[in-house]
């Protein structure tokens, strides 16, 4: 029996230490804002304000925590030595890139977070969440085993869950979560097919692969998760992502296609084999047509694409149809903007645009897309979770209350190795957790 479910969001809290490093090659928006001055007090804000207003509309609205940074054991291992505050200073003077990535704030990137496949797809009719291995980067490659103990205990019950560790961290296995994950169905609740698109073949040096920018996702990658949730065929389609694309700065496809329900809406440059991922969309998708909305370089130029995030927002249902959230740049870029005028217009399923301010995310480039993990669940499951994590309004305005009395207005690359940084994070941190109650997940409490 077909049971009804929701999708929920969970949005990444931003941390305290979100700062500008550019530590992400290939990722446009992150290399140009390159040492700029951050404001993490605001950016945790607008986040806040974006779960905020969608919880308002009644959706269902989680909040990830972010992570301990800088991260002291990571340096430890890396064979720095002494007090925490010695080893800041000798990271600072000798490794300042180290420092950087071991502060670094993109956890609050949940779409990055994890792969997750609902229950009604899997064999043993769990929830299943594989966190994302990130092996591209360093900076990233470090959060999984944090992430995946705060999903263990947010979903806790085994009944209901199904948690599985981090792939094997090496590039043939590069694993980036649900930025490259994507569900269609005809309800939340009804069967769906799930779409894995990947970059390179790892395994197949003569596949075609980007020249310029490296392919952040493997097949194999997005295999070995399938297998994991127990998908069938049937559940799974694999797609290529286009090389020039990501050559072009898509380093995932979440920043060139985006999809809800049974609608998929992409640019002409998202997949390698666009006829061919189609048919099979169409051909697994039950009870449902597929509806493809399909973007073409003639109206948004790939540069203006990546320039706006237009498709890194969120695809939302409403009564009247679906709407798309974008980001404030996409009212900045000529062509998208005209597009985005004609889209509402045509009669399609995307009846509405409205502009969310994530701004100071965007500026390390991650739109309202990057920001959230989407996790569906029926009705049973959604009781089981850990509620202390689900946005209300007095949930809201606790977390407003805790960014303001921790976070800095200005954050620069040289105050990450200011030792009172790290005490102002771990307090904020440990407080947090009891906030949501989720017990201890940081390294500093264990």
């Amino acid at each position: 029996m077909v049971k009804h479910a929701v999708e929920a969001n969970f949005d990444g809290l931003v941390g305290p230490t979100h700062n500008y490093a550019g530590l992400s090659w290939g990722n446009v928006a992150s290399k140009s804002n390159v040492n700029a001055v951050a404001n993490p007090k605001e950016a945790a804000l607008q986040g806040l304000a974006k779960m905020k207003q969608l919880a308002d509309r009644g959706y269902v609205q989680g909040v990830l925590p972010p992570h301990e940074r800088p991260h002291i054991p990571t340096l430890r291992a890396l064979g720095f030595e002494g007090t925490e505050r010695q080893i800041l200073e000798a990271v600072a003077s000798t490794d300042p890139s180290i420092l950087a990535a071991v502060s670094s704030a993109s956890a609050m990137w949940t779409a990055n977070a994890a792969t997750v496949s609902p229950s009604t797809d899997t064999a043993d009719h769990r929830v299943h969440f594989t966190p994302a291995n990130l092996s591209a980067k360093f900076h990233r490659a470090i959060e999984h085993r944090v992430t995946g103990r705060a999903l263990k205990s947010i979903f806790t019950d085994e009944s209901y869950f199904a948690h599985h560790p981090a792939l094997p961290s090496v590039s043939h296995f590069g694993d980036e979560g649900a930025a490259n994950h994507t569900r269609f169905c005809s309800r939340y609740g009804e069967p769906g097919v799930e779409l894995f698109v990947y970059g390179q073949v790892a395994f197949n040096e003569q596949a075609p692969a980007p020249a310029k920018y490296p392919a952040r996702q493997t097949l194999e990658a997005s295999q070995a998760i399938a297998r994991l949730h127990g998908l069938s065929d049937r559940h799974a389609v694999f797609a290529q992502q286009n090389p020039a694309a990501i050559d072009a700065g898509v380093f995932h496809n979440d920043v060139i296609a985006v999809g809800n329900g049974n609608c998929l809406f992409y640019h002409q440059l998202a997949f390698l084999d666009e006829d061919r991922v189609l048919a099979e969309l169409r051909d697994r998708l039950i009870g449902a047509e597929l509806e493809a909305i399909r973007v073409s370089s003639a109206e948004v130029p790939l540069g203006d694409a990546v320039a706006s995030y237009l498709f890194n927002s969120q695809l939302l249902n409403t009564p009247d149809g679906m709407l798309l959230a974008v980001p404030g740049e996409c009212r900045e870029v000529a062509s998208v903007s005209r597009y985005l005028d004609d889209l509402v217009k045509t009669g399609g399923p995307i009846t509405a645009v409205e502009v969310f301010d994530v701004k100071q995310s965007m500026r390390n480039g991650g739109g309202p897309a990057c920001l959230r993990l989407r996790v569906v669940l029926n009705h049973e499951e959604l009781q089981a979770i850990n509620r202390g994590v689900i946005l209300n309004d007095a949930l809201y305005d606790r977390l407003v209350s805790w960014v303001n009395a921790h976070y800095r207005n200005e954050l620069s690359q040289q105050d990450l190795a200011d030792p009172m940084l790290l005490d102002d994070v771990r307090k904020a941190l440990d407080e947090l957790t009891g906030i949501l109650g989720l017990g201890s997940i940081y390294d500093f409490q264990r």
